[in-house]
């Protein structure tokens, strides 16, 4: 059951981005599992990809794609197409083939993705058959489509939207994301495929893509696994009307910005749709000496099991969150510095429990379906947030059933 709001925005068209999907039942035929994604020529693409050791061959074939000028995108759901070996690279470059043959251009021109089952083989021949399909189907409108159709256990699809004005003139941004297990931090724990209609050189797009997924996805985790297919793309179509974006200049802020607003919206709805997940929790850390610390912090109390199972029971047992603090590896921390909240709650003061803190205080919070955990480490100025959600039954549950 996803925490909080879930709907999908309404999502404009882009012009120089055209959307297909198709049914090739690589897991099931119920609903579409196949995403094609159609740049304009000469559109630019960047991506960043997972650091997992056992990366999965799509991300192998995608990451030398990406050299090239790529014009599509293809994705399928149900078969990850990793720790498949020489054969999964063979699979993966053949329906980069399949691709191309079905719309004209070059195999090297594809960037292929998968999500779902580790360990299989890709279904090479249905997927192929079903290429005709997606290609027949591009159109501007499909983004809610293809968000759905790149689901795994995901409880609902994940959109973002944003647009601005550069000289009166606007520019559009779309993003779509998956995930919900197999959710830590270490790029980008997840799939996520965002076009905008700007113009801007590639290596400014990766730039800028690095940085708002440094600050966005690479601050979620649902129960610290990195995956191993995790790839956040952004594409630019060039097709607006608005000045070209330099490097530095407010146009460049002002984009970045939009960026960063759409990639922070996708990864809170990632963690929102957690498996199992009953609430959000998020973690501000702050007055630590550097970036650096705040996030181990928070990432710390994030990966806890017994934080985030007290959570799911709305147990304030706020001395899982202190321990957690203490074992995040700070050297040379002033216990006595230290003050932790559940929002507006002072569980621990002076290096121990809060003199004016109760249980029933502690209560209240633990029983809201959205909380905030704070951090004043007394070291500095730096300041992060984590964002992740408690684990509950239906965690096991839905990973002990995943392959059945």
């Amino acid at each position: 059951m996803a925490v909080g709001p879930c709907d999908f925005p309404d999502m404009p068209e882009l012009s120089g981005i055209l959307i297909g999907t198709a049914c090739a039942g690589i897991k099931q035929t119920i609903k579409d599992d196949i995403v094609v994604f159609q740049m304009a020529e000469r559109a630019t693409a960047a991506a960043v990809f997972t650091q997992n050791a056992f990366c999965a061959a799509p991300v192998t074939v995608a990451k030398a794609h990406l050299r090239q000028q790529p014009r599509w995108l293809l994705i399928n759901s149900g078969n990850a197409n990793a720790g498949t070996g020489e054969q999964g690279l063979s699979d993966a470059f053949a329906c980069c083939s399949g691709l191309a043959q079905a719309t004209g251009g070059e195999a090297e021109q594809v960037l292929p993705f998968s999500t779902g089952v580790i360990g299989q083989p890709l279904p090479v021949d249905k997927i192929s058959a079903a290429l005709p399909k997606a290609v027949s189907d591009l159109a501007p409108a499909h983004w809610d489509k293809a968000a759905q159709a790149i689901m795994t256990t995901d409880t609902f699809a994940k959109g973002a939207t944003r647009t601005i004005l550069l000289d009166g003139r606007p520019v559009t941004l779309n993003g779509i994301a998956k995930g919900a297990g197999m959710i830590h931090p270490n790029m980008a724990t997840m799939l996520a495929f965002i076009a905008t209609d700007a113009r801007l050189a590639q290596p400014l797009l990766q730039t800028c893509l690095e940085r708002a997924v440094e600050q966005s996805f690479n601050r979620i985790t649902v129960d610290g696994d990195t995956s191993t297919n995790d790839a956040c793309v952004a594409m630019a179509s060039g097709r607006s009307s608005a000045p070209e974006i330099e490097a530095d200049g407010e146009y460049y802020r002002l984009f970045a910005e939009a960026l960063m607003a759409v990639c922070r919206e996708l990864a809170e709805a990632i963690v929102r749709d957690g498996e199992g997940a009953t609430k959000l929790i998020r973690i501000v850390v702050d007055q630590a000496e550097n970036d650096e610390e705040a996030v181990r912090v928070g990432k710390t109390i994030a990966h806890s099991p017994l934080v985030k199972t007290a959570f799911f029971a709305s147990d304030p047992n706020w001395g899982r969150i202190l321990a957690a603090v203490g074992r995040s590896g700070i050297d040379h921390l002033a216990l006595d510095n230290i003050e932790i909240f559940l929002d507006d709650v002072c569980i621990v003061r002076s290096g121990g429990r809060a003199d004016d803190y109760t249980e029933e205080a502690g209560q209240r919070v633990m029983n809201r379906q959205e909380i905030t955990i704070t951090v004043h480490l007394g070291r500095g100025k730096a300041r992060q947030e984590v964002l992740t959600c408690d684990f509950s039954y239906d965690y096991v549950r839905i990973n002990a059933e995943y392959r059945t």
